[in-house]
């Protein structure tokens, strides 16, 4: 018996009992085949945006189909402006983000949120045209849509339909009543 624990046979009897325990771990432990994209709700975000900005806020009324709300934030922007964010997975895997504030001047924030302030033409979304920007070695497109009291920025990796889907999914939604 003292030969199994001293020595090269004790040593691969040892190894021999760890990686079966390690191949019946595995064997029995659940897996998942999928990839996993955490879902953030980005409701109460939006919610309390809408009470710091002077102006109505734009949000999906609806997340597109197969689309996954990933990221959200409120951020500073120039001038003591505020900038909501909220991100997409795409359906087809790929980045999308809503952008929004009211930083002046608008044009140098469309700017900064696209990563280029040459226009590449303008896409139609409901009647609307949004103008388009493309940092190809970002491999980034943008649609921006400038209102009177905010800038709309769709951003990300997306492709131009894509990018329309999540325009087209924006909704005014009413301002908060003062508490």
């Amino acid at each position: 018996m003292r030969r199994f624990t001293e020595g090269f046979y004790g040593y691969a009897v040892a190894l021999f009992v760890c990686f079966a325990a390690v191949g019946l771990f595995l064997l029995i432990t659940p897996r998942s085949q999928g990839e996993h994209i955490p879902r953030l709700d980005y409701s109460i975000t939006v919610a309390n945006y809408a009470r710091t900005v002077p102006y109505q806020v734009w949000a999906p009324v609806k997340d597109p189909e197969g689309w996954t709300p990933n990221s959200n934030r409120i951020a500073k922007g120039e001038g003591k402006a505020q900038v909501l964010h909220v991100g997409y997975a795409t359906k087809a895997r790929q980045h999308a983000m809503l952008i929004q504030s009211d930083e002046k001047p608008a044009a140098g924030f469309a700017s900064r949120m696209a990563n280029s302030d040459k226009p590449v033409g303008t896409q139609d979304v409901n009647g609307q045209q949004w103008e388009r920007r493309f940092r190809e070695d970002k491999n980034q497109r943008t649609l921006i849509r400038f209102l009177p009291d905010v800038t709309l920025v769709i951003t990300g990796t997306a492709d131009w339909p894509e990018l329309g889907q999540l325009a087209t999914a924006l909704e005014q939604r009413p301002k908060p009543a003062a508490p």
